[in-house]
């Protein structure tokens, strides 16, 4: 019985040792400061929050008009980054000049997904196929630590049974090894759920403190999100398009659903709006071996191109991915990436 105390002992400890150790090892990296709005934008919201960003600098000086119900139109076709050539690229391809459809194509744009796949390299984020396998080594380690009280159980009652001497039970040996087991597990897990590292959060509090007083429209939604929209009606029509995507939702417990004017595009999950990115060491194409995370996740290794589609037999399908053996994102005017893959 001490031998097999010896083991339970040893594999405790690597378990947990395995676990911080890769916690610690994927969030870490070198850190540092966002180098412009749209990074900040990513960190407090995914893509969806970028896309806002570009959508309200572009309306903000006159270049696009969003007007009802939920038409863009290009006023002068002039871009001063990436992000807003995305925006005027999925204009162009798309059918009828729908927000909700022009939002969704410019989250998958490489212009966007990119910026996930920079600040995951400095450390500020966590790509999305690492925080998954780190959950499991954490649900592991909990599951573990669960299973093996009840089996402590039954080999104390085996231990007494064969040998009646007095001496501390086998399962109060075990017990301070498998509850710290568990809490390594639970927090770990917390910990790993979360994108945005420390040092993204630190990042983007010094950004808010140096732009602070900036009243310029994309600085305000990438910092506060929908609700800093300086404009009301195109507040409403973004919030409107995070929505069309969303599953139906049930009333909260006064029988009404949350106003629109308390959404911000940080508001991911209540607006059941995908904004996750597809790293490139996740597979949308990439051949990696992982699959698409989240609605806003692309076809290529890191995004669909603009005007492109999953041709040559491929799906963009929810829950699956393109696979590197099947699918290629040619160039087209229109998109197979349809809205089923959010």
């Amino acid at each position: 019985m001490d031998f097999l105390l010896f083991l339970v002992h040893l594999a405790g400890a690597g378990g947990i040792a395995l676990v911080v150790t890769r916690v610690v090892r994927t969030r870490g990296g070198p850190g540092g400061p966002v180098h412009d709005r749209y990074e900040v934008a990513f960190l407090n919201g995914g893509p969806a929050r970028v896309v806002d960003t570009a959508l309200a600098a572009l309306q903000a000086d006159g270049r696009i008009a969003i007007g009802g119900p939920g038409i863009v139109a290009v006023v002068r076709p002039t871009a001063y980054d990436p992000v807003e050539r995305a925006v005027l690229q999925e204009h162009a391809a798309a059918p009828h000049g729908a927000l909700h459809h022009l939002r969704l194509g410019v989250m998958r744009h490489p212009a966007v997904q990119e910026i996930g796949d920079g600040l995951a390299a400095r450390g500020l984020i966590v790509a999305p196929a690492t925080r998954r396998t780190t959950s499991r080594w954490c649900a592991a380690l909990v599951l573990a630590a669960f299973a093996l009280f009840p089996v402590s159980i039954v080999l104390t009652v085996i231990d007494f049974s064969s040998d009646t001497e007095f001496r501390l039970p086998f399962v109060f040996k075990v017990a301070p090894l498998l509850f710290t087991a568990l809490i390594t597990g639970i927090v770990c897990g917390a910990v790993s759920a979360r994108q945005v590292t420390s040092a993204g959060r630190r990042a983007v509090l010094a950004y808010g403190r140096a732009h602070a007083r900036l009243p310029d429209a994309g600085h305000l939604v990438a910092l506060h999100g929908l609700r800093a929209v300086p404009d009301p009606v195109l507040r409403e029509q973004l919030v409107a398009a995070a929505r069309f995507y969303a599953p139906p939702r049930r009333r909260n417990g006064r029988g009404r659903r949350p106003s629109s004017s308390h959404f911000s595009s940080s508001d991911a999950a209540v607006l059941g709006v995908a904004t996750e990115w597809c790293a490139t060491n996740s597979s949308c194409g990439g051949g990696s071996g992982g699959s698409c995370s989240g609605g806003g996740s692309s076809c290529s290794s890191g995004a669909c191109s603009s005007g492109s589609s999953c041709s040559s037999g491929s799906s963009c399908s929810s829950g699956s991915s393109c696979s590197s053996s099947s699918s290629s994102c040619s160039s087209s005017s229109s998109s197979s990436c349809s809205s089923s893959s959010s």
